[in-house]
């Protein structure tokens, strides 16, 4: 019997080295792991390459990995916002390296790599510093940048519901990165906040299939929490 249920944050990061490469969903703080992000942190391994939309805000989620030095590289669309201080302060004490991607290419590059792409060319980032050093070629009268895949050893998403074997569907714009990232990583881990039974979600209402994610586990949100009492 497939159940790909975890009984715990802690137990679904369990595995995740030191050095490893992590894709994050989120964007912002809408859908991001905060759970898994702090079973990841309380677990104190580091020199992480994180792959995200952003580089954190605030003091929880990705901005608690970055405040705690376990993050050596982040590759990322939008390092700077006006609560990133923790971002900030690491990288103007060169303790930490960014590599600027735009959102764009971002999701493509990652989507890329779920798809089994050996590359991508884009016309975003052409003439500017982001394409020094890449390969550029004129397609149809326009210039465009070689761009390769980005893939991951690891991806931690948030969806809405679950079932055992995998099968994800998302609530708003909490969907973000996730279905791409799940496609895009060694190993996918799912944190949901209600774990349904077989057959209940509807198929064509279900985003990630299965197949793309290894663990699931439930955190049920406050939401969830004040309906069932």
């Amino acid at each position: 019997m497939i159940d790909k249920e975890v009984g715990s944050a802690k137990a679904a990061i369990a595995d995740i080295p030191h050095g490893a490469s992590v894709m994050v969903g989120g964007f912002g703080t809408a859908g991001m792991p905060d759970e898994l992000i702090e079973a990841l942190i309380a677990r104190q391994v580091g020199d992480l390459t994180i792959i995200s939309n952003n580089a954190g805000n605030g003091e929880g989620g990705l901005a608690a990995l970055v405040k705690a030095g376990r993050v050596r590289k982040i590759i990322c669309s939008f390092p700077r916002q006006s609560d990133s201080h923790h971002f900030d302060a690491r990288y103007r004490a060169g303790e930490i390296e960014l590599e600027l991607v735009p959102q764009g290419n971002l999701a493509a590059r990652i989507h890329a790599a779920g798809a089994g792409l050996g590359a991508i060319f884009t016309p975003t980032g052409f003439g500017t510093e982001l394409s020094a050093g890449k390969e550029t070629r004129e397609i149809g009268g326009k210039h465009y940048v070689l761009e390769l895949p980005i893939r991951a050893d690891f991806a931690l998403i948030k969806a809405h519901k679950g079932d055992r074997w995998g099968n994800l569907v998302y609530r708003k714009t909490a969907r973000n990165f996730g279905p791409i990232m799940a496609m895009a990583a060694n190993c996918t881990i799912a944190q949901v906040s209600q774990v349904v039974p077989l057959g209940t979600l509807d198929p064509e209402a279900i985003v990630t299939p299965g197949i793309f994610v290894q663990r699931l586990v439930e955190i049920a949100s406050a939401t969830t929490l004040a309906a069932a009492a």
